[in-house]
């Protein structure tokens, strides 16, 4: 199932999902500990998440649409992102900065990409890891962030550091976890009683609203549900640690014990379709906005920097 959904607002004031821009989005419930701890995890997996790497290829396939060659590229949280190798193709002449917020993920991400004066020199794309504290005063074409948003509760303040990162006229690129995924795993868990079996996660009408209150132009929301399948629970449940882990707030609190473990494997098997495969479906959301040149507020006086003169100078040239 594929739906695609253009911004921004119609002639009556509404987006396309059908809410007010000014309408608050509801929270996202995550619990900041567990973020960190599956974080910290994966950092040290041979690879990036095998579902991640999936959603990376299928987000750069949507590149050819986009005109603008940007010549600098921020990959956000690129090591559990992936899609390095993708972006490296498209864009070979390009700059590429990698920022990443944990501090384990930072120092894996500068050991991959670290090489010595002899071979640096032959790369025809350069390659920079920071932190993000490092982003000030920096500002990219390409802000390219995929299968991280789930992961942030305060959405607003992300998309406004998004936003502050890129030049006028450049573009985000974005994938994340919709509402709808492993919504079969969900039934298992709320029918046993046994709390959430993950987030409750934005829907992207949600995200598109506020990537128009962020500032971004032109927002275009679309999603896909790609259907996994495993032979047996005790694969299935492997891939889905591989991929990450439960960060709701209101996952159960206590230990599992092994009599728990058995029954959950029990419950999965009520997984299998015709073909005796376990199914689990995971709706995936993709985004992409541009940054307009800034607007000035009529007033008595109006105050205008050098560099949004310079903005308004290039859109109207």
């Amino acid at each position: 199932m594929h739906s695609k959904t253009p911004y921004p607002l119609d002639e009556h004031g509404l987006l396309a999902g059908g809410t007010t821009a000014k309408t608050p989005a509801r929270a996202q419930a995550l619990d900041p500990m567990a973020v960190r701890r599956h974080r910290r995890r994966l950092s040290r997996a041979e690879a990036s998440p095998w579902l991640h790497a999936e959603v990376a290829r299928r987000m750069a396939e949507r590149l050819s649409y986009i005109k603008l060659q940007p010549r600098q590229i921020l990959q956000w949280s690129p090591f559990l992102g992936a899609g390095g190798a993708e972006l490296a193709q498209a864009y070979p002449q390009a700059l590429h900065c990698l920022v990443e917020s944990e501090p384990e993920l930072l120092a894996r991400s500068t050991a991959l990409h670290k090489k010595p004066w002899w071979q640096a020199w032959k790369s025809a794309s350069a390659v920079q890891v920071i932190a993000p504290e490092d982003l000030a005063g920096q500002q990219f074409q390409l802000l390219w962030a995929n299968m991280d948003l789930h992961s942030h509760a305060d959405l607003p303040q992300i998309l406004s550091l998004w936003n502050a990162s890129l030049a006028v006229d450049g573009f985000v690129m974005f994938s994340c976890l919709g509402p709808d995924s492993f919504v079969e795993l969900r039934r298992i868990f709320a029918t046993r009683g046994w709390g959430s079996a993950g987030p409750e996660w934005w829907d992207m009408h949600d995200i598109g609203d506020l990537l128009v209150q962020a500032g971004f132009g032109d927002p275009v929301m679309d999603q896909e549900r790609i259907q996994l399948t495993w032979a047996d629970p005790q694969s299935l449940l492997k891939d889905l640690r591989a991929v990450g882990g439960n960060i709701a707030p209101t996952r159960f609190a206590g230990c599992r014990g092994k009599s728990w473990r058995q029954e959950l494997l029990q419950a999965l098997d009520s997984l299998r379709g015709a073909d005796g495969r376990l199914k689990l479906s995971v709706e995936i959301v993709y985004g992409h906005a541009f940054k307009p040149p800034p607007r000035l507020r009529v007033s008595a006086e109006t105050s205008v920097t050098l560099d949004q003169m310079r903005a308004m100078i290039r859109k109207t040239s």
